[in-house]
Order: structure tokens, then C-alpha cells, then sequence
């Protein structure tokens, strides 16, 4: 059996989450409410991550755009995310919600304009 110690990010209580998995089992500990239990259980088979950065924009007022992936992607597709995020550029203007990327790095996922930008 292996043990982790987490800490539970699905609500702001911060609870301290034993998480003991077996083999055809996974048992969790700690959690005051059920988003902790899928938390627990999601971190440790198949953990995800939101990905922020910032994109260029040619013609804006300003000079980059902050970009967000439009939902959770695999934790092993962070570095080719940033990649093509580093890689990217868009024209102004830009609205809060366009498509910067449709799909990043192969998950399917876009990548979505956190903020809006006039052209210059």
C-alpha cells in the first residue's frame, strides 16, 4: 500500500488528506466534505492542471495578453503547453474569451484570452 499527504485545494478549508492506496482501492482521509474525496482521488490517478501564462499581441495597446487553458489539462502536457503558448501571437484586438489556441498540445483544450486588448 502506498500513502500521500495532500492538501486539499476543492474548496478554501485546506483540509489535510491522508490518501491510502491499495490495489483495487483507493481510501481517503482528512476531507470535511465530498469535493475533498474526488480531489483526493483525482490527484493521485490522473492529475490535472489550469495553465496560465501570457501570449504576445502585435498592434495592441499593450504588449502581451493573459491566457488561460479553458478547463484542466493532464499535469505530463504542461511543458508542451507552454511551448506552443511561448511560441503563439495574435493580432489586436483581442476580447476576454477568444480562442488563442484551440487545441494545446494535443488535449484537446483551448487556450482562451483572459483579457481584453484594443489595437494600438
Amino acid at each position: 500500500m502506498e500513502v500521500r499527504e495532500l492538501t486539499c485545494i476543492g474548496c478554501p478549508l485546506g483540509c489535510q488528506l491522508t490518501v491510502t492506496m491499495g490495489e483495487n482501492e483507493i481510501k481517503v482521509e482528512g476531507n470535511t466534505c465530498p469535493r475533498g474525496e474526488a480531489y483526493a482521488k483525482k490527484e493521485v490517478t490522473n492529475p490535472t492542471r489550469i495553465v496560465t501564462s501570457t501570449v504576445r499581441v502585435e498592434g495592441g495597446t499593450i504588449e502581451r495578453v493573459s491566457v488561460k487553458t479553458a478547463s484542466d489539462i493532464p499535469k505530463g502536457s504542461i511543458f508542451e503547453c507552454m511551448k506552443e503558448i511561448h511560441a503563439a501571437k495574435v493580432k489586436a484586438p483581442v476580447h476576454i474569451g477568444d480562442v488563442i489556441l484551440a487545441d494545446c498540445a494535443g488535449t484537446g483544450v483551448a487556450v482562451v484570452a483572459g483579457k481584453n486588448v484594443e489595437q494600438a
